[in-house]
């Protein structure tokens, strides 16, 4: 089954063509509303450098799968 997802929305528009690898491997100010400054204390404070860094992160992905048990939750 093909999968099809719009980024659009998640990217900053020089980005919107690019291939999902070179998404993955860009800076995170790849991401709309991600900027310069964000970048930096990104990466100064988790050496979070590219898009694949931000969402390979173990306390982002953390708090990822925090939030969506609380989704869940009853």
């Amino acid at each position: 089954m093909a999968v099809s997802v719009v980024l659009a929305k998640v990217l900053d528009k020089a980005w919107e063509d690019k291939t999902l690898e070179e998404i993955l491997d860009a800076p995170v100010t790849a991401l709309a509303g991600v900027s310069d400054g964000d970048a930096t204390r990104l990466q100064e404070a988790f050496n979070i450098r590219t898009v694949r860094d931000l969402g390979s992160n173990k306390y982002f992905a953390a708090a990822g799968a925090l939030v969506a048990l609380a989704g869940h939750a009853g």
